[in-house]
């Protein structure tokens, strides 16, 4: 099953203000496990960072003038998600940029299914924090990378949250080699399996027989 970790930043909090996505990152897992796919651009949002934004990310006016507009990627980016589920970490606020940067360019609204690990996490742990660096420190998943909120960092750190979340970690599933230049994680299909083994006749005889001589000397 595939699905797609996503997540943006932008220009201030609400579209109802004006505000644009000046960065949008996505990062594709193949049943669970980190494939090669990502998809990552810096946009110009074709108007001014808010103070509060720029200090949550970094991203300067100069720094996105350069940059490709929404509808130069909005193709590919709907091509890179169709038909995959979205792991979103609050998808109330990403949707709305998402959507109203589609809602510009006369496109319908996102269809896919989503799972919002906000929810997921407030679900599990009802009180205490549930922010991405709160649950990255409960699971032990180092974030001191994320010096700035980063669209594509901030996935990267997510998908090993959201694996945690829904309880699939297997002790064998490396991410050390996971990171925003290059993904070398194999595609691989592993099978995780028990090995039952059966005593002989002679192996049951002896250990009975062992039984027996220390009930006689521990107990009478």
């Amino acid at each position: 099953m595939k699905e797609i970790v996503l997540d943006t930043e932008t220009t201030g909090l609400s579209v109802k203000d004006g505000h644009r996505i000046v960065e949008i990152g996505c990062i594709e897992l193949d049943n669970l496990i980190p494939t090669k796919k990502k998809f990552h651009y810096y946009l110009n949002p074709e108007r001014k960072v808010s103070e509060k934004a720029l200090e949550v990310h970094g991203y300067t006016d100069k720094f996105l003038s350069d940059k490709k507009k929404f509808v130069d990627i909005a193709e590919e980016f709907l091509d890179f998600i169709k038909g995959k589920k979205l792991v979103i970490h609050n998808a109330e606020f990403d949707l709305s940029h998402i959507n109203n940067e589609l809602k510009i360019l006369g496109k319908d609204k996102i269809q896919n299914e989503i799972v919002d690990t906000l929810i997921v996490a407030r679900n599990k742990f009802p009180s205490g924090s549930i922010s991405l660096d709160a649950l990255c420190k409960k699971y032990r998943i180092d974030n001191t990378k994320r010096t700035f909120h980063t669209a594509i960092i901030d996935c990267e750190l997510l998908a090993k949250v959201y694996i945690n979340l829904i309880d699939q970690k297997e002790p064998t599933l490396n991410f050390d080699n996971f990171n925003s230049d290059i993904n070398q994680t194999s595609n691989k299909e592993v099978i995780y399996y028990k090995k039952i083994i059966k005593p002989s006749e002679g192996e049951i005889n002896n250990h009975e027989n062992y039984l027996k001589s220390n009930l006689k000397k521990n107990f009478f």
